[in-house]
């Protein structure tokens, strides 16, 4: 459906939020190169200047990333993620491996008592996921799956601001997790991670809390 305003700084505000609802809803994925302008001014039904004052925007808040003759891409889901990306993209991977040692420790131990069996079956098919992708051989796809079933333990947490928080922190996370295994999966960079899950499911707090932080702590050991 074509947008229509009698003025242009509204128009684009409309636009703006069209193009950001393609990004967090995950039709327009981090990493993936959004449609052109030609192709987005057909979409919308807007004059060109109006889609590019839109794309700048969005750039300029740290969603996209214009990449001249490549095209524009998807780098972050908001716009504190994108913040965060740009802000600890060069920060010392040891003090992102205790960030997340914290974050995840705290999450899996709200889990463990807030846990339901919605969230359960979650994370049990999350894991089969992240199993699959290990068995075929998909570096790529073994660590989306596993940054996904990573922020299902924190979404079980039911905390909101948590959730968010880590989420935000995502695309961070996932790019040194993308170094830890590398561009081929090796058997010394699988790490079990059905202990957390059932000591989430057991309604073990501490043991939950303990596995969730040794994860993310053997990154801190194998990166010193």
């Amino acid at each position: 459906m074509a947008l229509t305003s009698p003025r242009r700084s509204a128009l684009a505000d409309q636009v703006i939020a069209q193009l950001r609802n393609q990004i967090t809803s995950g039709e327009w994925p981090v990493g993936s190169r959004i449609p052109t302008e030609p192709e987005l001014v057909e979409q919308l039904g807007v004059a060109r200047n109006t889609v590019r004052e839109a794309v700048r925007a969005l750039a300029h808040n740290g969603l996209l990333d214009i990449r001249q003759g490549s095209g524009t891409y998807v780098v972050a889901v908001s716009e504190l993620a994108g913040v965060m990306h740009r802000r600890f993209a060069s920060a010392d991977p040891r003090h992102v491996a205790e960030l997340r040692s914290t974050l995840e420790s705290s999450a899996a131990r709200l889990a463990a008592g807030r846990r339901t069996e919605r969230d359960l079956k979650q994370l049990d098919a999350l894991m089969r996921r992240r199993e699959e992708t290990w068995a075929a051989g998909d570096a790529e796809a073994f660590v989306a799956a596993d940054a996904t079933l990573h922020l299902a333990v924190v979404a079980a947490s039911h905390n909101e601001v948590l959730t968010g928080l880590y989420a935000d922190l995502g695309d961070l996370l996932k790019d040194y997790l993308r170094s830890d295994v590398g561009p081929e999966l090796g058997p010394e960079n699988l790490m079990d991670h059905g202990r957390l899950v059932e000591a989430i499911r057991a309604g073990d707090a501490e043991a939950a809390a303990a596995e969730a932080a040794s994860h993310a702590l053997s990154c801190l050991v194998d990166r010193v």
